[in-house]
């Protein structure tokens, strides 16, 4: 059921099922986006570029945090062409460099009366092993220890906010890995950057109980999704063979994001710490050799901890 679940057919299908909108009656009318604030990162293309526009489109200010401003920008005037009045604007943060996040999140701190929500969309997928500015390995930093870094950077801000929400974008491709707990920064075996990659999406999923209980005091809801398969520059360049035997069946990036945008706008009462796929809430595991320990988890976090006070 994966093929025609993370297709582009499971998202028509679901679509149907709930009334064809991309916003049904009452999924988001009653938080309304308008005077909201969201941040995306890694917003210059691909599903990011499409929530951004989708939140935008519903009224709240986008902040498109981005590597490249110049592409950022340009992604930022094409949105505008499509949304006149909406409010977007670009900054600079290289989200796997945790000095970058403390300065970037320091410009939003002075700048910005609070945060509504939080989308953690920045990823990468190396060809070969590399490591970040701090020397952590490049995957591991972008989609793990920066967003972590970010989200507490960001705290003062999500809790001047009434129900604020951060946002994991995440990947089914988690599904096919374990923890690694015992070797986060993938120093063991022989490298693969699609595996570092779904590794660190694991990763994501796996500690959103820790981070939850860490923004109790905010009321803050965590979540993570994934977006299904999508036709973006990413997967274009960085998984070709998939890229040609998926073909006509991939999503589009608008509908990638749907449920990144529903998880910010609907006006539900959502359940915490869960991962989620067209909206729904979906099971962590699908196979036996993927499931881990608590300890295990903890002292994942224990580790991401360390590394993002280092």
């Amino acid at each position: 059921m994966v093929v025609p679940g993370y297709s582009r057919v499971g998202y028509a299908v679901r679509s149907r099922l709930r009334g064809g909108d991309a916003f049904a009656e009452g999924d988001a009318a009653g938080r309304a986006l308008s005077g909201a604030t969201v941040v995306v990162t890694g917003a210059n293309s691909g599903i990011g570029k499409a929530a951004a526009a989708q939140l935008a489109g519903l009224g709240a200010e986008v902040v498109m945090l981005v590597r490249n401003t110049g592409r950022g920008a340009a992604a930022r005037d094409e949105i505008l062409r499509g949304h006149p009045r909406a409010r977007i604007r670009v900054e600079r943060c290289d989200v796997s460099d945790l000095d970058d996040v403390r300065s970037a999140a320091a410009r939003l701190r002075s700048s910005l009366p609070k945060l509504d929500a939080l989308v953690h969309n920045a990823g990468v997928l190396p060809e070969s092993r590399a490591e970040s500015a701090q020397g952590h390995e490049i995957t591991l930093a972008t989609h793990v220890l920066g967003p972590v870094l970010l989200t507490e950077e960001l705290l003062p801000l999500l809790a001047r906010a009434h129900r604020p929400r951060v946002v994991f974008v995440s990947s089914g491709g988690m599904y096919t890995q374990p923890l690694h707990a015992e070797d986060p920064e993938y120093l063991g075996g022989s490298y693969r950057g699609a595996t570092a990659y779904a590794r660190t999406k694991r990763m994501q999923v796996a500690l959103l109980p820790n981070l939850a209980e860490q923004l109790s005091g905010a009321d803050v809801t965590v979540a993570a999704m994934h977006p299904g398969w999508v036709e973006t520059p990413g997967v274009a360049a960085s998984l070709p063979g998939f890229h040609r035997l998926a073909g006509g069946l991939l999503r589009s990036p608008d509908e990638g994001a749907d449920t990144i945008t529903w998880l910010v706008a609907t006006d539900r009462e959502l359940p915490d710490a869960r991962f989620w796929h067209d909206r729904a809430p979906r099971a962590e595991h699908y196979l036996w050799r993927t499931r881990y320990s608590v300890a295990d988890r903890n002292a994942l976090w224990r580790y991401v901890r360390g590394a993002v006070a280092a």
